[in-house]
């Protein structure tokens, strides 16, 4: 595949989403060709499973269900969108991708990152991101500003130990999976974080026309 895939990652209300916006602002000042999209959700059936998973009122959902969900919602993504822009040489850039998983459900929800990588496994079907980039923040101190603002979806409401655990899973992964993941620092300001972001960007980039 001649694009690039890029993966935003981190606790919720770490600024992912405000990021992922202003690089797609980015890359169209450059020309590029690119793809703005998310997860849970990205595509019609995605979106529907998003809505599922997110619900508050789903209290009896259990965590082998959610982790299904995502999975189905992942799988669904790349088949119709991500894989496709990936082979027309487009960037794509995804708020939140597998990683999310394996730390939300793999770890926060004790299903283990081996079970949790093998259903997602067979569901992106090889397609993984050429770049990752961590935003490193205090999840405790994101989510209650998260929180108070929007009031929080099913997940965001699983309290300060749940986020925690998430945290230490994704520290953990980034021990597993050192290789394309880079850090970000996102207790910045906002231009700083975009910049450390267009940076590692560049130097992939760079790399590929190398």
């Amino acid at each position: 595949m001649a694009g690039l895939f890029i993966a935003l990652e981190g606790p919720d209300g770490s600024g992912k989403s405000t990021i992922t916006r202003l690089l797609g602002e980015y890359f169209k000042e450059k020309d590029m060709d690119y793809l703005v999209t998310r997860e849970p959700g990205g595509t019609m059936i995605g979106e529907e499973i998003r809505r599922l998973i997110l619900d508050t009122e789903n209290t009896e959902m259990g965590p082998e269900t959610e982790a299904l969900l995502y999975a189905a919602s992942r799988g669904q993504h790349v088949h119709e969108k991500i894989r496709p822009a990936l082979k027309e040489g487009k960037i794509v850039l995804c708020d939140r991708f597998i990683l999310s998983s394996l730390a939300y459900q793999g770890v926060g929800r004790g299903l283990g990152i081996k079970e949790v990588k093998a259903i997602n496994d067979f569901a992106i079907q090889d397609v993984y991101p050429d770049l990752i980039l961590f935003f490193h923040i205090d999840p405790e101190l994101t989510l209650k500003r998260k929180t108070h603002r929007m009031g929080g979806d099913r997940l965001e409401k699983e309290g300060s130990d749940f986020h925690r655990k998430v945290y230490d899973g994704y520290m953990e992964l980034i021990k597993m999976y050192p290789k394309n993941i880079r850090i970000i620092d996102a207790s910045k300001s906002i231009s700083d974080v975009l910049a450390q972001s267009i940076e590692e960007i560049e130097k992939v980039l760079i790399s590929k026309e190398g």
